[in-house]
């Protein structure tokens, strides 16, 4: 598959698990690989980054067993766009599946 498609993909899984619960950089690595995407934090953390410029997602930190783990969740503006997408998913599936 063209890897073009894969950032749009991405950024959809991201804030499909940052809607169910707050997230990290690792867990999303190990999340995202079993789903075929092989990502190195050099270019998961650029695109979460983007994601939390653009209001999509929202950051803070934890200390998690002694280290400063920075969580992201979605903002409300992310989740209206994730639903948008969605209905744009459905409707491309449909048409592309027939």
């Amino acid at each position: 598959m063209r890897r073009d498609f894969f950032p749009g993909f991405i950024k959809l899984h991201i804030l499909h698990h940052a809607s169910k619960e707050a997230v990290y950089g690792l867990w999303l690595i190990e999340e995202l690989a079993g789903h075929g995407y092989k990502l190195s934090p050099g270019t998961l953390y650029p695109m979460l980054h983007k994601l939390e410029q653009e209001c999509l997602l929202k950051s803070y930190s934890e200390n998690h067993q002694g280290k400063i783990r920075k969580y992201y969740k979605i903002t409300p503006k992310g989740h209206r766009s994730l639903e948008e997408a969605k209905v744009k998913l459905q409707i491309l599936f449909r048409e592309i599946m027939e």
